[in-house]
């Protein structure tokens, strides 16, 4: 994977800069802890330095990047009590929205379910060719589509900036997922639940699924704190 950046138009804005980045961030091509350097993007893009400092203050405020006052600016690296902090808010939004879409316009929550669906669909193959940073994708973006089902723009931008956090630690372990044969199956069976209640049901598996994944990823973290590797 290339990690040099290709130059912009000078039209385009600091809004498109942080969107390349955090997508660099995001997909593992910038480590937790790896420094960015303003002057050096701003080379490679081939622009003046002001949008670039507008994008990663833009991203820092997103909480994917942290500014170290005379060091400079930096990925953000998460500790295993992060990913219990993410995951904790993770859920409270979640059942908020599970509880929105099932008890909903009906029409709308079919058609939830049928996108859903669709990216449930797409984990088999993933599972099957041990595709983990695509399959925490697409884990992330099932996630994502719940929310995006309640048409709540407010809590849909919250739940970007957690979901974008989640994926940092997903794509920095080797294999976030420890029983990924069962992934589809257990996001299925959301999508289940979301079809036919009763909510009880749901909020208790919304619950499991996500206190699983905190279990999985502060194993794999600690896994890697004893082998000397460096912290996400």
């Amino acid at each position: 994977m290339t990690r040099r950046l290709t130059p912009l138009n000078a039209q385009q804005t600091s809004v498109v800069i942080a969107d390349r980045l955090r997508e660099r961030i995001l997909d593992g091509s910038y480590a937790p802890g790896e420094q960015l350097s303003e002057a050096n993007l701003a080379e490679q893009l081939a622009i003046s330095r002001g949008p670039v400092r507008e994008a990663l203050q833009r991203l820092a405020q997103e909480g994917l990047l942290v500014s170290h006052r005379n060091r400079g600016v930096f990925v953000v690296e998460l500790t295993p009590g992060d990913v219990t902090e993410i995951y904790a808010a993770r859920e409270a939004i979640e059942l908020a929205a599970a509880r929105t879409v099932l008890e909903g316009n009906p029409a709308l929550r079919e058609s939830a379910i049928t996108r859903l669906a669709r990216v449930v669909a797409t984990m088999p193959d993933l599972i099957a060719a041990g595709d983990w940073k695509n399959l925490a994708k697409q884990d992330l973006k099932f996630h994502a589509t719940l929310v995006e089902a309640t048409g709540n723009s407010r809590m849909v931008r919250i739940y970007s900036t957690l979901a974008a956090e989640a994926r940092i630690c997903m794509v920095h372990l080797e294999n976030a997922y420890h029983r990924p044969e069962a992934l589809a199956e257990e996001h299925q069976y959301l999508v289940d639940l979301l079809a036919t209640g009763p909510w009880d049901v749901l909020a208790e598996a919304i619950h499991t699924h996500l206190r699983t994944a905190v279990e999985d990823l502060t194993m794999l973290m600690a896994q890697r704190e004893l082998a000397g590797q460096p912290s996400l």
